[in-house]
């Protein structure tokens, strides 16, 4: 009699296992499904079928829900990003769903515990590493939307996109991380004190390159310049910004040379952003001395004829002649022009010079240059010269 309870009990166990308190995902099943859930508990095999069908379809249907509903508020714009976040946020859904199946199907089976429990580890990593590829493909379509709105989001632009991309990947792996390390039962404290310890290592033999990194993320938000802007470095250097990267920023002189300034130098140094200011055009000015006695409305009226004839000069503002001064040995000018790039700042100094100096000889307009002129009041005597 002793041994036929036993089977009897050795049978239900195999129909009906036993499911461990502490790894009872069933008990969040509403307790209205319990009564079928009771009776489909004895054929786990059906059970599963069953649960993976429903969480297939009920994934499917949630799907279809949010994706509708968030493509009714992504047509109200004209960007195609918005569909594509869309996509990205609807993506994990049915996985997210048939993995809780799975994790149900585990607990109607009499597992070892730490097969259980590995099992159990192993489905919720599926899911963290789901959501967090998910997460990262959201917040890169999120910054270029935002990006595509500069004029809304001053901070946010196309050089600014891979800083902020960099950081929010730095924040979700970190956050993944930790949850990793939850899901597999690794206490986190011990890691994150010894990332402390490394980290302050890593800071003090690493200095220059992180002030580098913090000069440029400083750089980027605070924006002097940008790519595409003609700039003077105090030290004499002048070109266009090429590249603007978190360690340095690089120009390419009139030379055609590239130079490479490290953001903590370019960060303290005094810059001259020639494409700055309410425009990009650049003004130049060209001083012009003649002599004494020329005709200075014909001067002034010579030089503004001769820059408004030449195509790199903008129309507006017009270029104009001014007389700075009476100077030492000649009247002194000053034609000023506005270019479109500052680039073109030594070219078009050179056409108006050229221009000035042949029309002035025509016009017989004289260009004075320093002379010395050597006065003697008392010859010296002669005297004989002997060998």
């Amino acid at each position: 009699m002793q041994a036929a309870e036993t089977n009897k009990a050795i049978d239900g166990a195999v129909l009906a296992p036993e499911i461990r308190p502490d790894l009872d995902i069933t008990q969040y099943i509403p307790d209205s499904l319990q009564p079928l859930w009771d009776l489909l508990t004895p054929y786990p095999g059906l059970l599963s079928l069953l649960l993976i069908a429903i969480a297939y379809a009920l994934g499917k249907l949630i799907k279809m829900l949010v994706y509708r509903s968030l493509m009714k508020v992504a047509a109200r714009t004209s960007t195609g990003s918005d569909d594509q976040l869309v996509e990205h946020l609807t993506s994990p859904l049915v996985l997210t769903t048939i993995t809780l199946a799975l994790m149900m199907v585990v607990s109607v089976y009499q597992l070892p515990r730490g097969l259980q429990v590995a099992t159990l580890s192993i489905l919720a990593t599926i899911l963290l590493f789901s959501w967090l590829k998910t997460g990262l493909r959201v917040a890169r379509t999120l910054l270029e939307i935002i990006g595509s709105n500069h004029h809304r989001f001053g901070v946010v632009q196309e050089s600014t996109i891979p800083v902020f991309d960099m950081t929010i990947k730095i924040l979700l792996v970190g956050l993944g991380a930790y949850i990793f390390l939850m899901i597999w039962g690794i206490n986190p404290t011990a890691w994150l004190a010894s990332a402390g310890v490394i980290g302050i290592a890593v800071g003090f033999a690493a200095k220059d390159t992180l002030a580098n990194l913090i000069s440029g993320i400083a750089i980027i938000a605070d924006a002097p310049y940008k790519i595409g802007d003609y700039i003077v470095l105090d030290t004499g250097e002048r070109g266009r910004i090429t590249n603007l990267g978190m360690r340095s920023t690089r120009l390419l002189t009139r030379d055609d040379v590239e130079v490479t300034v490290p953001n903590a130098v370019i960060a303290n140094a005094k810059i001259v952003n020639e494409s700055g200011g309410p425009w990009v055009k650049h003004r130049i000015r060209v001083p012009v001395g003649v002599a004494y006695g020329s005709d200075v409305d014909e001067v002034c009226s010579i030089m503004e004829e001769i820059a408004n004839g030449n195509p790199q000069i903008v129309k507006d503002p017009a270029p104009r002649a001014r007389m700075r001064a009476l100077g030492n040995s000649s009247l002194d000018f000053e034609l000023m022009a506005w270019i479109d790039l500052p680039e073109l700042r030594g070219l078009v100094r050179h056409e108006l010079l050229t221009s000035i100096y042949k029309i002035f000889n025509e016009k017989g307009i004289k260009i004075p240059f320093p002379q010395t002129d050597i006065h003697v009041r008392t010859m010296p005597a002669s005297t004989d010269l002997q060998d």
